[in-house]
């Protein structure tokens, strides 16, 4: 155990050396940053309805601060929002948050794997919708395809964006795809029936196998503007998969699916979210699965029919329609059949909760208001540093108490305790500046108090190992190799149950809360993670260890597991006898 915690602690100084990062990203109070205020603005002066006001706080947040931990926060003040995002500039900032999301409806020109294949990897088909494929809810292609003989079936999974379908949107088998000649619009199509796949595999066309050290095999350029192309070209939606770009609708765009897995040329707009007249969750009275309902108005339903007949009569990949929402392609469903009457639907893995989140996206894909940018402050962080100041000399003040009550009370067993606060330290350390280099977090007043009080969430789990280990030597009967253990079985349940109280705690607390008390939250539990590893890979080895040595098993006096200080009455010259758990 001591050793596969060297390594990981070795190993995450690796990651934090290649990197280049030495420590850890402040938050708004530590290290300023930009503070924006949007005025809503409606079309006939009214004040915005609750809902519209919510949907847009929602969805500024997933822009700046999606996974909760950078620092960024986002609420409402009356009818204004009021966004702060720690050190970032004014610019930055504005472009930010300051336009509006916008849902557009556009054909598929191209589509490759998001990310560069490792180095020395084998060539893998094309990541297109080829008919030997199985498209799943953002577009991404299975590479492989069926052996002679077989078809391929719809995958049965699917992210919280799901599958676009309606009675003409289903994925394909390779049976169901014909070249543009020979296609006919079906007719009475239902969104749960499967394609027929009756045809012969010797008809069924293949995608081209695709060099992994040419991103651009297998796509065909015809019809893309030779920019785009060459930005496609060099998208890596792993590190940037463009969560929050304002897409110009009159030109083609480059995008990424919400899991970065593959990356599309898309062409100009065909429909927009404005054109979206209702999108409702509900239940499909066949399948009994969750799907949302979309009804276009206005132009909608015309640009709908033209651009999934225009999809229909292409050759893969340019016979799918993608849904763009803040930048990131949420669906990119094949059309099996030109879509007359302006209505549509999109069905996957969906539970209630996730159907109406995005039956609402969809429904203020354009937010029923406009925003003009009110007051737009930077923000110091000279308070937050005199603060920063008192909050280290507190925590230090702390930790030294802490350290020299378990020296004067546990002698050498409090050596134990320090190192294990070290460990600790070092691994909450590292943890920081990690989280801060990959996935934003950022270090502010109540993530430093979160982590200030897991110094008495550490100090209370060794001190119940302590506790037990004497309990065990008090009854005379064992020796410290023997109490070691049966005092470890005895204790780790306790600390468990303790760890689990606080994380579960620090869980609800992270998700019902917001701004500080999150970050607090957040804090607390990965410092309530970080003591369950020193305690069961540090803590318990290094007192095994420790037993072994005379200096602990004989009892010396400063071992702080003496026969005086363990109370036991016992005659000049006695020894306890071993015996066997």
């Amino acid at each position: 155990m001591l050793l596969a915690l060297l390594v990981i602690i070795l190993a995450m100084g690796g990651v934090m050396f290649f990197n280049k990062a030495y420590a850890p990203e402040y938050g708004l109070d530590l290290a300023g940053g930009t503070t924006v205020t949007l005025q809503p603005v409606t079309p006939n002066g009214t004040p915005p309805t609750e809902e519209s006001l919510n949907l847009a706080v929602g969805i500024i947040r997933n822009r700046v601060n999606g996974s909760g931990i950078s620092d960024a926060e986002v609420a409402k003040s009356g009818d204004n929002i009021v966004i702060s995002v720690p050190g970032a500039g004014q610019e930055e900032v504005v472009k930010l948050v300051g336009t509006t999301a916008e849902l557009r409806f556009r054909q598929v020109m191209a589509v490759a794997a998001g990310s560069p294949p490792p180095p020395g990897q084998m060539p893998t088909q094309a990541p297109t919708p080829a008919p030997s494929a199985s498209p799943t809810a953002t577009g991404k292609q299975n590479s492989r395809a069926p052996k002679p003989g077989q078809t391929a079936t719809p995958s049965p999974t699917g992210s919280p964006a799901g599958r676009a379908l309606s009675s003409a949107l289903t994925n394909p088998s390779p049976g169901a795809t014909q070249a543009p000649s020979d296609k006919k619009p079906a007719k009475n199509a239902s969104p749960s029936a499967e394609p027929s796949q009756s045809a012969a595999p010797t008809a069924q066309p293949t995608a081209p196998a695709m060099d992994p050290n040419d991103p651009m095999a297998g796509v065909d350029p015809a019809g893309i503007d030779p920019a785009v192309l060459k930005q496609f070209q060099e998208l890596d939606c792993a590190k940037d998969n463009g969560q929050g770009a304002q897409d110009d609708p009159n030109k083609q765009f480059v995008g990424c699916s919400q899991d970065s897995s593959t990356k599309y040329v898309l062409d100009k707009a065909a429909v927009t979210g404005t054109s979206i007249d209702t999108a409702t969750a509900g239940v499909d009275q066949t399948t009994g699965e969750w799907l949302v309902q979309l009804s276009f108005k206005g132009e909608g339903p015309t640009q709908w029919s033209k651009v999934t007949t225009t999809a229909f009569n292409s050759q893969p990949p340019r016979n799918q329609v993608a849904m763009v929402l803040d930048g990131v392609v949420i669906s990119a469903p094949v059309i099996q059949e030109p879509i007359t009457g302006g209505r549509a639907q999109i069905s996957g893995s969906f539970t209630q909760v996730t159907a109406d989140e995005l039956a609402g996206q969809l429904k203020f894909g354009a937010l029923p208001l406009k925003f003009k940018k009110g007051s737009i402050e930077e923000v110091s962080s000279t308070l937050g540093a005199d603060q920063l100041r008192g909050g280290l000399i507190a925590g230090a003040i702390g930790l030294g108490l802490v350290l020299v009550y378990s020296m004067l009370y546990y002698r050498g067993l409090g050596i134990v305790s320090v190192l294990s606060l070290v460990v600790a330290s070092v691994l909450t350390y590292q943890a920081v500046v990690i989280l801060g280099t990959f996935a934003g977090f950022r270090l502010s007043l109540p993530h430093i108090i979160g982590l200030i009080v897991s110094i008495g969430i550490t100090a209370d789990s060794f001190i119940v190992y302590f506790e037990r280990i004497r309990d065990e030597m008090k009854e005379g009967r064992r020796s410290l190799r023997t109490a070691v253990e049966v005092a470890w079985v005895r204790a780790r349940r306790t600390i468990l149950i303790a760890d689990a109280v606080m994380f579960i705690a620090a869980v609800v607390l992270y998700f019902l809360a917001v701004g500080g008390v999150a970050g607090f939250a957040f804090a607390m539990g990965l410092t309530t993670l970080i003591d369950i590893a020193v305690v069961f890979m540090f803590t318990k080895p290094f007192v095994a260890l420790l037993a072994k040595r005379k200096f602990f098993a004989r009892g010396h006096k400063l071992s702080g597991l003496d026969a005086e200080r363990m109370s036991v009455q016992t005659s000049v010259g006695s020894k306890p006898t071993p015996q066997e758990a």
